[in-house]
């Protein structure tokens, strides 16, 4: 997106980078994993009108530090928090994708006021088989050359930072207890929620986004035909830009 402030903060034991706007109702946009503040300028040009954008690259991830080199999703709900606080913003609206979605699921059951309006892209409230078996498969050396010079362009801790990243991911396939939500957990959500899911994705079938609709008190549920993991980037971008401001702007129900 054009003409943001980019700033770092001090939170917890990193520092953060976040890139934002002013004058307007605040919009959190939060990547997925191994992805960047970078990758919304993807799907905004441009601030969208009539809010204040917040983006900031999570722990370890574009040009945000991450000195123990440990990673939750959990632990990043909590850097979003601190972030939050730091910049006295008691309520937000919020888009997350993947593992940024799964980070905005931890803030909005620790703070179910925090955030009026949630949406999820292309994600899960647990670890499915099928997502275990890719996160074991998929690791640094199974990068190919185009994805990983676009790697590169996002994280300035290049190679190092990249398979630091990639380790971690691998290390999903074992975890239980960071992203397990419970269908008691979901119930707690009270912000007004959209839930966009390509009905063939990969990592996370279509059933988890529809287990989640129906936990989730105040959702609502977009399955988009034919389309993978993350299709916001592709041929929906468009769509997805409309249908989701039209969701989030204060008048939507």
């Amino acid at each position: 997106m054009r003409e943001l402030k980019q700033f770092t903060v001090d939170i917890n034991d990193i520092q953060m980078h976040c890139q934002s706007s002013d004058n307007g109702k605040p919009l959190l946009l939060l990547h997925g994993f191994t992805g960047s503040s970078a990758d919304w300028s993807l799907i905004f040009k441009d601030v969208p009108s009539g809010f204040s954008v917040l983006v900031p690259d999570l722990r370890g991830h574009g040009k945000s530090s991450n000195p123990s080199g440990e990673f939750s999703f959990k632990q990043c709900a909590a850097d979003i928090i601190a972030l939050l606080d730091h910049l006295g913003l008691k309520e937000i609206v919020a888009i997350g994708l993947s593992g940024g979605a799964q980070v905005l699921l931890h803030v909005a059951v620790a703070q179910p006021e925090r955030i009026s309006k949630l949406v999820l892209v292309s994600t899960a409230h647990y670890f499915p088989d099928t997502a275990r078996a890719i996160m074991n498969a998929h690791t640094f050396d199974t990068v190919s050359v185009s994805e990983l010079e676009q790697l590169r362009k996002k994280h300035i801790g290049g190679d190092k930072q990249i398979k630091t990243l990639y380790t971690i991911g691998r290390s999903f396939k074992d975890s239980y207890d960071d992203v397990n939500f419970t269908e008691q957990d979901l119930a707690m959500i009270q912000s007004k929620t959209l839930i966009v899911h390509g009905d063939n994705d990969p990592l996370y079938p279509v059933t988890v986004a529809v287990d989640m609709f129906n936990a989730i008190p105040n959702a609502k549920l977009w399955v988009i035909p034919d389309a993978g993991h993350l299709p916001v980037f592709f041929e929906e971008v468009a769509v997805f830009r409309d249908r989701v401001f039209s969701f989030l702007k204060p008048s939507a129900k």
